[in-house]
């Protein structure tokens, strides 16, 4: 007696279609929260590389006198030496973060890091040597100074803003802007007062204080009162 062999229906063309319709509908449910976790994700890191900074800029202002300043290059290099120069200038914010390098201050490149568009190279921490030491792409955070690029102290209102992140790049950074995409409309931002905040970013790009007052507003019911003109110093991008 013969035996029928029984053969599997596949999937007609409509169920195929029904099928790929559902999984682009649930990747399109998910992937916005994927993004937004990532976006998350990088905040973190930022708001804990600028506590790291943090640290490390009070203990170099005991040393000093005063945040990194370009002043203050030739002092390091006389009590220091080494074979890292800290630098005499302060034309990005790579130049303040490596006089804390120079100065031994700082142990790691890691700690200037942070995910922006400008800021393209995961640091390698070599740190003995000037032309790979926090080299182009490997800053993520801006440096505030005063006005003629003097550095500010902790004798300073607690409110003021010593680091920020992230600031608009596009090819070329716009003035005293942020970048509201990077984490999700949060500027993360290291104050005086060695505490770490995520500010709003509004809708021109400006991080919001409080009050509706911007990082940068001057006047005499802001944190910068005594007619300092604040600047963010930029980091130096790829």
């Amino acid at each position: 007696m013969k035996q029928k062999l029984k053969i599997g229906r596949g999937f007609t063309l409509v169920e195929l279609l029904v099928v790929i319709v559902i999984i682009a509908a649930l990747a399109g449910l998910t992937a916005p929260m994927v993004i937004r976790q990532r976006k998350k994700a990088d905040q973190t890191e930022a708001v804990n590389n600028a506590k790291q900074i943090g640290l490390a800029m009070f203990e170099f202002e005991n040393e000093y006198g005063s945040f990194p300043d370009g002043t203050l290059g030739a002092e390091i290099a006389t009590r220091i030496g080494g074979a890292l120069v800290a630098p005499t200038t302060i034309t990005t914010s790579n130049d303040a973060f490596r006089q804390m390098l120079a100065a031994n201050i700082a142990g790691s490149e890691q700690m200037f890091f942070c995910k922006t568009a400008y800021s393209t190279n995961k640091p390698d921490n070599v740190i003995n040597d000037a032309p790979a030491t926090l080299k182009k792409g490997d800053v993520g955070f801006g440096y505030l100074m005063g006005t003629g690029n003097k550095a500010f102290s902790t004798a300073g209102n607690s409110g003021r803003v010593l680091v920020a992140a992230p600031l608009k790049y596009a090819g070329s950074f716009t003035a005293g802007k942020f970048d509201s995409a990077m984490y999700d409309s949060k500027a993360v931002v290291l104050k005086i007062d060695n505490s770490v905040s995520s500010l709003t970013i509004n809708k021109d790009g400006d991080a919001v204080l409080g009050g509706a007052k911007k990082l940068l507003d001057v006047g005499t019911d802001t944190v910068w009162a005594d007619g300092l003109a604040p600047i963010i110093v930029n980091p130096d991008p790829k």
